[in-house]
């Protein structure tokens, strides 16, 4: 078959971008037939290395754009594909050809609220409304859904009315940096970040539905019970939910913002944290979890959506929304040392069920089904 992936978003950052490039590259590891039309952008067209199975198209497309669904129709016609292969729900409305999708989550759904972006009220309104019509569009035409989790294949089918049958459970895997490419000393990188103790370790975005806030909250409850004896370290990129965090963690003593932090840094500071916690309100899969499993260090989670389905024993897990509880969950995951041993063994047995090879083969069965 000749086969289309909508490649536009690959990349070597979070979520898509890592889900696409991940994808993209294991593909013709798991099958030697098929040839691949990779759509890409200027930015990430050199991301992609010469194949003789693989055809590369400029599609120098913003996503969510009305030149989305107006230019790149026109492309992927161009084309002839048997099928086409769209990692997001943002398929063009009038595309007529034959293609899957991935759904990843059902965010919009869970937290529709204009205070989860920078948009105002109004646009924020029509915005959403014009996605979820998109995203509807999307599963209704698809000849076939993947999906990230059990959990998100039945959100989807509870809120979107799509047949389970229609869906195909795909689970993806943690990234992990190459030995060689972790360059910093550690030392210098605590000293670089202000880090003076021992400390918990959060990776990632800040959106409301990351739950930072709580965790922030948790971590002074922690303190006065517990003492102040360890850093809650928050790592991610500054944006507009950080820069709002920072406002709060500024009257808070023993919390580091980092920014961001290249991955030859970032591997340092999971390898020195005690303990990794991820609070988050709602999933579709959780890589970074697994990203610290790898690291060996001991996780607390959320018990929220798919997280336990992901993580099964190799966490020690808080309800989300109970601020007392998460405090106890981090005191107990710093010092219960059978707790810590437990977790950290059934991560062993665990990262060994996520590979991107086995995506990318269950994939391919479900491109030639």
């Amino acid at each position: 078959m000749n086969i289309g992936i909508d490649a536009r978003m690959l990349g070597s950052g979070f979520g898509l971008a890592r889900y696409t490039q991940q994808l993209v590259q294991h593909l013709l590891g798991v099958e030697n037939t098929h040839t691949y039309v990779l759509f890409l952008r200027k930015d990430n067209w050199d991301e992609v290395l010469p194949h003789k199975r693989i055809k590369k198209v400029l599609a120098d497309i913003p996503w969510y754009s009305v030149a989305e669904q107006v230019q790149l129709p026109k492309l992927l016609n161009k084309e002839k594909l048997d099928l086409m292969h769209f990692p997001h729900w943002n398929v063009p409305l009038f595309y007529t050809g034959k293609f899957v999708v991935t759904i990843h989550d059902l965010i919009m759904y869970h937290f529709p609220r204009p205070e989860a972006t920078t948009l105002g009220p109004v646009k924020f309104f029509i915005k959403d409304k014009i996605h979820r019509i998109v995203l509807r569009n999307a599963v209704k035409k698809a000849k076939h859904i993947l999906v990230t989790s059990e959990f998100t294949k039945h959100d989807v089918a509870k809120h979107v009315q799509v047949k389970e049958e229609k869906m195909t459970t795909t689970y993806q895997a943690p990234f992990t940096l190459e030995e060689e490419q972790v360059g910093q000393d550690a030392k210098q990188v605590l000293e670089k970040y202000h880090i003076s103790k021992p400390y918990v370790l959060y990776v990632g975005a800040a959106y409301p539905h990351k739950n930072l806030d709580r965790l922030v909250d948790a971590w002074q409850v922690f303190q006065e019970t517990h003492g102040n004896t360890h850093q809650l370290v928050l790592v991610g990129k500054e944006n507009y939910f950080y820069t709002k965090l920072q406002e709060k963690i500024n009257g808070f003593s023993g919390v580091v913002y980092t920014g961001f932090v290249p991955d030859e840094e970032l591997v340092a500071l999971y390898k020195k944290a005690k303990l990794y916690v991820f609070p988050s309100l709602y999933e579709g899969f959780g890589i970074p979890p697994l990203e610290a499993m790898q690291y060996g260090i001991p996780v607390v989670s959320s018990s929220a959506t798919c997280l336990p389905e992901v993580l099964g024993g190799a966490a020690i897990y808080v309800d989300p929304l109970h601020i007392e509880s998460m405090a106890e969950a981090i005191h107990r995951g710093l010092g219960d040392i059978d707790a810590r041993h437990a977790v950290k063994e059934e991560a062993k047995i665990l990262l060994q069920k996520y590979s991107w090879s086995k995506l990318a083969y269950e994939t391919v069965k479900v491109y030639e089904r």
